[in-house]
C-alpha cells in the first residue's frame, strides 16, 4: 500500500460548487489516488451533525461524485468523524475524505523489500510553504 492521508475540507454555507469534484475523479481515473472513505457532514445552526448523503449532494449539480457512493474502508470511525465536526462551524459542511496514495506504493514496497521502514511523516501547510518561499524570494532581490 501506498501512504494513507486524509483531508477535511469546510463549505461554508452548505455551498458546494462541485468545481473540484471532476478532478478527484480524474486522480483516481489516472491511478493516483484510491479513494478509501468519502462522508460529508452538516452542522445545523444549533450545533448538532448530520451526515449528507452523496446521492443528495450529486442531485444538487456534483454529479461526479456518484461513483463514490459507498466509499467506506472503515478505517473513519465515529470519533474521526466527530473530531471532524467540532471544528466545522455551525451552519456549514465538510467533506471528509480519506485516500491511498497509489502513486507512492511502488516506491514503499521496494524500501521494504530492502528493510527499510518510516520512521516519520508529515505534511508542511500550504501558506507555510508559500510564506519560505516570499521570504527566500526577498531576501533574493
Amino acid at each position: 500500500m501506498g501512504p494513507i492521508d486524509y483531508v477535511v475540507v469546510e463549505f461554508p454555507g452548505n455551498r458546494m460548487t462541485g468545481e473540484g469534484f471532476p478532478i478527484l475523479v480524474d486522480l483516481v481515473d489516472r491511478g493516483l489516488i484510491r479513494i478509501l472513505d468519502l462522508i460529508f457532514v452538516g452542522k445545523r445552526s444549533d450545533g448538532s451533525v448530520v451526515g449528507l448523503e452523496i446521492a443528495d449532494l450529486a442531485d444538487d449539480g456534483a454529479p461526479e461524485l456518484a461513483v463514490f457512493e459507498g466509499a467506506s474502508s472503515g478505517i473513519l470511525g465515529q470519533d474521526d468523524i466527530e473530531e471532524a465536526a467540532a471544528v466545522l462551524a455551525p451552519g456549514n459542511s465538510a467533506g471528509i475524505l480519506v485516500y491511498e496514495n497509489l502513486w507512492a506504493a511502488p516506491f514503499a514496497a521496494a524500501l521494504r523489500r530492502g528493510g527499510a521502514q518510516m520512521i516519520a511523516s508529515g505534511r508542511i501547510p500550504v501558506p507555510a510553504v508559500l510564506a519560505a518561499l516570499d521570504a527566500t524570494d526577498a531576501e533574493r532581490r
